[in-house]
């Protein structure tokens, strides 16, 4: 028996069961596959975005991680999230009313912070589970025209990226290990890298609507497990191109730097929310980077999209690589 390694299915082993058991009908615009954030259903005047994605890694603030997870695939979609429901499953012999009441108080904060209904869900204790686990289900809206798929990214795009790498890894790290940190970082390190959930923040609502309204943005993509590096094969698989990331382009926080240093973690696998991928018109692309930045939103250029032949590769320190793929997100390795 071959037993799955944590994480994300093998992309050719989801695409085979998509093709295989996802069924559409004529109002489905976009459905399931590698690389798109969310399905996309025609209501008329305006398309629905659906999304639904789980917290597993992280425990603390886990309802305030499930909000913005799901409102950043929304976002990515150029779609504005609207209502939230949310699956919790607590674990037995460890759940008390305290944590309950903690979890919903963050759903609600984070779904008030960004203007979105919580709307229903489902709450359950139960057996088997050594830590709580939560399922969001975000919906949201777009005009016809605004919206944004992983697919339209066309070869000569400049691909962008807001903040940096490893946003969410640098927290969850910071929050799950923190102890085995002592005497690594100093305790002013530890606090800030636990505030990585809020500073720089895991959301990219804000930063898809700057750039929206800044140029000609063909592609969004939200990398998530797997880090910018499987976000990337996602984005061109999605999109049927290649491309090329200019490693040393990549921004990332020295903080985010030694923590991957310190569990040997390799920056581009670690889960990445906080950071926004778009491939946008070349002669958008300085634009949109500046209107980004002076919004107080940090953003680079950090490869381009190209013809498929060419394949999905990396330029490191001037030699040009395959780009690797993290099936299994590195930060799993901690749990």
């Amino acid at each position: 028996m071959n037993v799955l390694p944590l994480g994300k299915l093998d992309p050719d082993h989801l695409q085979q069961l998509l093709r295989q058991y996802a069924t559409t009908n004529e109002r489905v615009v976009v459905g399931p596959g590698v690389g798109e954030d969310a399905a996309v259903i025609d209501f008329g005047d305006r398309y629905l975005v659906a999304k639904t994605d789980p917290i597993t890694f992280a425990t603390d603030e886990i309802g305030w991680y499930v909000v913005n997870v799901n409102a950043n695939d929304i976002a990515a979609m150029g779609a504005t999230p609207r209502w939230f429901l949310a699956t919790l499953l607590l674990p037995g012999a460890k759940t008390t009313r305290r944590l309950v009441d903690a979890i919903f108080a963050q759903v609600g904060d984070a779904c008030a912070g960004l203007g979105i209904g919580f709307v229903g869900g489902h709450t359950e204790v139960t057996y088997d589970l050594n830590r709580p686990i939560v399922v969001g289900q975000m919906l949201g809206e777009v005009a016809k025209e605004d919206l944004v798929m992983s697919a339209g990214a066309k070869p000569g795009d400049a691909l962008l990226l807001t903040k940096g790498v490893g946003i969410e890894a640098t927290a969850i790290i910071a929050r799950e290990r923190g102890d085995q940190l002592v005497g690594r970082l100093s305790p002013a390190e530890i606090e800030r890298a636990q505030n990585f959930l809020h500073d720089p923040g895991i959301s990219v609502v804000r930063d898809a609507a700057v750039a929206m309204a800044a140029g000609d943005v063909h592609a969004m993509h939200d990398p998530t497990e797997g880090g910018l590096a499987t976000g990337l094969h996602e984005l061109a698989q999605a999109a049927d191109v290649g491309l090329v990331l200019d490693r040393d382009a990549v921004p990332i926080d020295p903080l985010t730097e030694a923590l991957c240093q310190a569990f040997d973690l390799n920056p581009l696998g670690v889960i990445a929310s906080g950071a926004l991928v778009l491939a946008v018109a070349p002669d958008d692309a300085e634009r949109v980077v500046v209107t980004l930045c002076e919004a107080g939103i940090e953003a680079a250029q950090i490869g381009q999209a190209w013809e498929k032949e060419r394949g999905i590769k990396m330029r490191d320190s001037g030699e040009l690589v395959d780009l690797p793929i993290f099936p299994q997100d590195e930060v799993a390795k901690l749990f």
